[in-house]
């Protein structure tokens, strides 16, 4: 299987276990590698042989700005499935990161990193 990399996406959003987290908000970053066989796309240099990564983006983009659930594994996984339903999107890997997490004394990130694929 070929693989699509799309790193660095990153989006306000308000999800989180705190009642604050999902009234104040805060930043994510996703980042993804589809799953696409792009042997066809090598050839052809045609855009509709190949899975078009702005629609994956804008899921992303999407979802951290709009919903608002309690855990980012939730948030992860709703994103996976919908890349998942992608044309020629086969396979995804979701690592989404709390950039910020509100936790005392605690200066790190914490990332949640699934892979899911179609059956």
């Amino acid at each position: 299987m070929d693989f699509i990399e799309v790193t660095g996406i990153r989006c306000y959003g308000y999800t989180g276990y705190l009642p604050e987290e999902q009234v104040l908000g805060q930043w994510f970053e996703v980042n993804l590698t589809l799953g696409v066989d792009l042997k066809e796309a090598g050839v052809t240099d045609n855009l509709d042989d190949t899975s078009d990564y702005r629609q994956a983006i804008a899921i992303v983009k999407n979802h951290i700005k709009t919903t608002k659930v309690a855990l980012i594994e939730k948030l992860t996984e709703m994103i996976a499935q919908d890349i998942l339903s992608l044309p020629k999107v086969n396979q995804v890997r979701v690592r989404l990161t709390k950039l910020a997490p509100p936790i005392p004394d605690f200066g790190g990130n914490i990332t949640i990193d699934i892979t899911r694929k179609t059956y």
